[in-house]
């Protein structure tokens, strides 16, 4: 079974988890990002609790949408919330992993990890300046691999994604023609390609495509066997996507410097780090007219904070430190009742 089509994470029954009344279901919509760790997770609690959760994998901007219009629970987005834009709607947001988005190539004859890219030449890729595969610009970073003469179809997200906000945020920070011309946001005007419809829409175009180019989350590219390339981080090393280089990139950041967990991790300095990371984020809001369900919401990514590191790790994403979940945990005390008092005082065990 592909855990990467788009689907609702079912999980069956309830049971008693700290004590007052229960949620009969928890349901949640956002991000394809983290979609197969949350089905991961999602898979390991069902066993332990039955809980009863529907998540619903439509790309960030959907998921905007939908905590905002309060037709879900909670909202998943890769693009972090500025503090401004969630006290204007009463949200509060918190990391729940981190990961990379990565580009993956379809060109006859070249196989993972052998192709080298740098952020001027993904730009100018998707710039259209860059059209086919032999262009001196790439044979200049590819020296000895033989490049055929093919033209370039650049994929790209359709709808509005997070991803599409990490790539695009990178693009900008590395190419000031890209910054001007195009930007950043979870949906952008792209000056070529085609557009497929969340992570698993883009593999599939990528996957059957000659000659194409994408930027997918790392999951779905591994899981889904497609060709990466190398990118050339701010030290200037050609670095390969995995968990570790993901890892390096997030070091040094302080998430208790930002306000609201604010906090952009891409073109970080560091040998090993990759360029395009990223952190996923959760949409809660402040005030919860039924305190029982946000309390189940929260008991679960505490679970997986708990628990879900292993899981997180063998997808390649990074879990959060302990000290940013303490961090959470403290914000999660502004998460109110009708009464006016925290759902959430702490793990019940």
């Amino acid at each position: 079974m592909n855990v990467f089509r788009t689907a609702l994470l079912g999980l069956t029954a309830s049971a008693v988890i700290g004590f007052g009344a229960l949620a009969a279901e928890i349901s949640g919509a956002g991000a394809t990002f983290p979609y197969p760790i949350y089905a991961k997770w999602a898979e390991a609690y069902a066993a332990k609790t039955g809980l009863k959760m529907n998540y619903q994998s439509i790309g960030s901007g959907g998921g905007i949408k939908q905590i905002t219009s309060k037709t879900v629970d909670f909202g998943a987005s890769d693009m972090p919330l500025k503090p401004a834009d969630l006290e204007k709607d009463g949200l509060t947001q918190f990391p729940m992993v981190m990961g990379g988005v990565v580009p993956v190539i379809n060109v006859p004859g070249i196989t993972a990890g052998q192709l080298k890219l740098d952020g001027n030449v993904l730009a100018d890729i998707y710039l259209g300046k860059i059209t086919k595969w032999n262009d001196p610009a790439i044979a200049a970073l590819n020296s000895g691999l033989k490049l055929p003469d093919l033209a370039i179809a650049p994929v790209y997200r359709s709808d509005g994604s997070g991803t599409t906000f990490i790539f695009t945020h990178y693009l900008s920070e590395v190419s000031p023609e890209w910054k001007d011309k195009v930007g950043e946001n979870t949906s952008v005007q792209f000056p070529s390609g085609i557009g497929g419809k969340g992570n698993e829409g883009v593999s599939a175009m990528a996957s059957r495509t000659v000659g194409a180019i994408g930027y997918v989350e790392y999951a779905y590219a591994k899981q889904n066997k497609l060709t990466y390339a190398l990118l050339r981080n701010k030290d200037g090393e050609f670095v390969s996507p995995a968990g570790s280089a993901f890892g390096a990139a997030a070091a040094n950041a302080d998430w208790s410097k930002t306000q609201d967990f604010y906090l952009l991790l891409t073109n970080q300095p560091g040998k090993e780090s990759w360029p395009i990371t990223g952190a996923t984020f959760i949409l809660l809001h402040k005030q919860q007219t039924r305190p029982e369900v946000a309390r189940e919401v929260i008991n679960f990514f505490d679970w997986a904070y708990l628990n879900g590191g292993k899981l997180a790790d063998d997808l390649d994403y990074v879990p959060m430190p302990e000290n940013v979940v303490k961090l959470v945990e403290q914000s999660w005390q502004q998460i109110k009742g009708p009464d006016g008092k925290a759902v959430w005082t702490g793990r019940s065990s």
